[in-house]
Order: structure tokens, then sequence, then C-alpha cells
């Protein structure tokens, strides 16, 4: 999770929103990243989950869920919202809980 999160916030860096529009191969690495943490998220054992519950591991996986199924359906401003916003905290959090083990 944490190296696809990473992955994705180099991908924004120095970017917007915009770029998402006009930038094809930027859109599929987001996608796809974003897809590599929520697969790795399914894959979190239920106790880890339950130890965890600051992680949003229900919407994580769903995120993943929906972008896996709806190919041309996918929303980039969500996409964009995730990778430029979110994974960053999230990225914390994994940190934290890693430091931990």
């Amino acid at each position: 999770m944490a190296d696809a999160a990473e992955s994705a916030l180099r991908f924004v860096a120095g970017r917007a929103r915009a770029d998402l529009d006009n930038d094809e191969m930027l859109l599929f690495a987001l996608v796809r990243a974003v897809e590599i943490v929520g697969e790795a998220a399914s894959g979190v054992s239920a106790a880890t989950r339950m130890e965890t519950p600051e992680v949003s591991w229900a919407l994580i996986v769903g995120m993943r869920n929906r972008l896996v199924h709806a190919y041309f359906d996918v929303d980039r401003n969500i996409v964009w919202a995730t990778a430029a916003q979110a994974l960053a905290p999230l990225l914390a959090q994994l940190r934290s809980i890693l430091a931990r083990c």
C-alpha cells in the first residue's frame, strides 16, 4: 500500500488537476496506483483492520472496486482528490502502523 501511495504522490507532484484531462498516461498511472492501494488493503487481515480503525479500510477497498469495474466511467475529479489530497495522510497512517510492527 505504502509503495503504491508513494508512487501516486510522485505522479501528482508539480502537476495540476487539468493535467488529467491532457495526459492519458498520468490518468492511467494514478488509477493503477490507487487500484493497487485498494487491492493491498483488501488483503489486510481483519485483526489488523480492527486494531487500526483510523484507516478507512472499507472506503479504500471500495475505491479500488469502483476503479476496476467502471473502466470508462472513472470520475477524474475523484481520482485527483484521492491522489493529491487523501494519499498523503493515508501514507502517514501506514508508516505509523508499520513502525509499530
